[in-house]
């Protein structure tokens, strides 16, 4: 799964990594920046950051308890 923010510049891919299998963090969240290095937020073109299973729930929850809220505040 990969969505593209910042205009374009930044795509974020979410996937479970088989090669990590044997490791508890094996749910990747993979960074990859765009465009212009002035404009960059990150140091690395890519950044891969590994979560465990209920870190990865975790993130989702938080995630979607915060866009819950935006929708309603916008209404």
């Amino acid at each position: 799964m990969a969505i593209e923010i910042l205009n374009g510049s930044l795509k974020v891919e979410v996937f479970f990594d088989p090669t990590d299998r044997e490791f508890e963090d094996n749910v990747c969240v993979c960074l990859k920046e765009f465009g212009p290095d002035e404009e960059k937020i990150l140091y690395a073109d890519e950044t891969n950051i590994f979560l465990t299973a209920e870190e990865a729930r975790k993130l989702s929850d938080l995630l979607r308890e915060a866009a819950d809220k935006s929708s309603h505040a916008s209404r």
